[in-house]
């Protein structure tokens, strides 16, 4: 039995049976007899498809919202924003994958010689409750494009919402089998890896989820694409605008109540412009509203889960021990619900857990250093190395570091990590390996095949 929670009271919402092992083989063998027809529809039947789900999602805007702020805490107005990033990411596929696919003749000897790609098959993805619907069509839109059909296990908490997507692909015409919600455990994932019929799998999760998915994928000789934690740097150089840099790290921080992978966590402030820089997060911290996900004037909800606000808990108070200073939070608030203060710590060294671990949750680690250099050195001083970023007036300068010296799979200047369906999106180190989204992406569940005439 799987169950979705209401963070933000405690109640059980719903309940759901999970599917056994006569519910799995006949998903997979649909999903497999659908691919072997879907590859061979033409492209624009493929982009009509994503078009009417994209369609379907702007219809649904505000259920899938208000489910989303029901089952893991997002507040409703960022639930609508991920729904349109939904839709955005359909409709970018449907007007670009097929020139993303297309032959590219190389020059040979031979008669002819070219690059085909034909897609793998059956995809099983694997994906987390933080982003309930931007985490899957992320995989989806790009995979099904390609001529992949997908398998989806999504986190148990938000099985209502897995459901909803499976729905959205089928009023938009998708045939049978195309895209389908398996409501399982975490158990039954390396048995659905290991079916010959499924050909790869993609997970975005913990780096501990991406090794046992990666471990089971590799003994059965299967690709995979893993986007893993993070504890993205934010570098604050001494020549940055003080007061703009703040107040984009604070979004980067708090953006879905710090439950993000590609969330500000680590912030390295030059010395020189410290204090006025703790100063101004800690002024843009509290004008956020910390409140009832459904209530329109919510920046932050609850945390997901009780759990995962107790051991966010325990990552402030094990770093304020290990000497860290307490600046704004740190204290689980009475009353029901998971809710965390937004908390900042201050004087954040290495070998504290505010450093060195993913801090999944509201609360920013302030790391003060003495000039570029000893900033770049603890920036890369991390086993993830998923997104980072500098603040910088030189611009030029900014564009070198992000470029050249800081170690991450995506590097923004003067502005936040985010994703992007136009941009390759994944890390390096412990954060996984491949690329989502952009032509990366799409050609990530692809046999990129030779083909010559003589």
């Amino acid at each position: 039995m799987l169950r979705s929670v209401n963070p933000a009271t405690g109640e059980e919402i719903a309940s759901y049976d999970a599917h056994g092992p006569e519910a799995i083989e006949a998903a997979i063998e649909s999903a497999d007899a659908c691919h072997h027809r879907w590859r061979l529809a033409p492209f624009d039947e493929r982009a009509s498809m994503l078009d009417a789900a994209a369609q379907q999602l702007e219809l649904r805007r505000e259920p899938l919202a208000r489910l989303m702020a029901e089952e893991m805490g997002k507040p409703i107005v960022d639930g609508r924003a991920e729904v349109d990033k939904c839709a955005w990411v359909c409709r970018y596929y449907a007007e670009n994958g097929e020139a993303q696919l297309a032959d590219t003749e190389i020059a040979t000897d031979r008669t002819k010689s070219y690059v085909h790609h034909e897609p793998l098959g059956v995809v099983l993805a694997v994906m987390p409750w933080n982003f309930p619907l931007w985490q899957v069509f992320r995989f989806a839109a790009p995979g099904l494009m390609a001529g992949n059909a997908g398998l989806l296990k999504h986190a148990s908490n938000v099985s209502g919402s897995a459901l909803a997507i499976e729905e959205v692909f089928q009023e938009a015409g998708a045939p049978e089998g195309l895209f389908t919600t398996l409501l399982i455990p975490s158990s039954e994932v390396r048995g659905i890896i290991e079916h010959p019929l499924v050909r790869a799998a993609t997970l975005t999760g913990s780096d501990i989820a991406g090794r046992a998915v990666a471990a089971a994928a590799g003994a059965a000789l299967k690709p995979t694409v893993l986007e893993l934690g993070g504890s993205d740097p934010y570098v604050v150089l001494a020549d940055a605008d003080v007061s703009a840099a703040a107040a984009t790290c604070a979004t980067a921080r708090l953006i879905n109540g710090g439950q993000s992978c590609i969330a500000g966590k680590r912030f390295i402030v030059d010395r020189r412009i410290h204090d006025d820089f703790v100063e101004a997060m800690v002024e843009a911290f509290q004008a956020r509203t910390v409140g009832d996900p459904l209530d329109e004037a919510t920046d932050i909800g609850p945390m997901a889960r009780t759990d995962l606000r107790d051991e966010c808990h325990d990552q402030v108070s094990a770093t304020i021990e290990a000497g860290a200073g307490l600046v704004l939070g740190g204290a689980v608030p009475d009353g029901p619900g998971a809710y965390y203060p937004p908390t900042i710590l201050t004087g954040v060294k290495p070998g504290m857990a505010g450093a060195d671990e993913e801090v999944f949750g509201p609360a920013a680690a302030i790391m003060e250093v003495t000039d570029e250099e000893e900033a770049i050195r603890m920036a890369n001083t991390s086993e993830f190395g998923l997104g980072a970023a500098v603040f910088t007036s030189d611009r030029e300068k900014g564009e070198h570091l992000a470029a050249t010296r800081l170690e991450a799979g995506a590097c923004f200047v003067n502005t936040n990590v985010a994703s992007d369906p136009r941009l390759p999106f994944g890390g390096i180190k412990n954060s996984g390996y491949g690329r989502e989204l952009g032509v990366h992406g799409i050609q990530s569940f692809v046999n990129t095949k030779t083909v010559v005439v003589a």
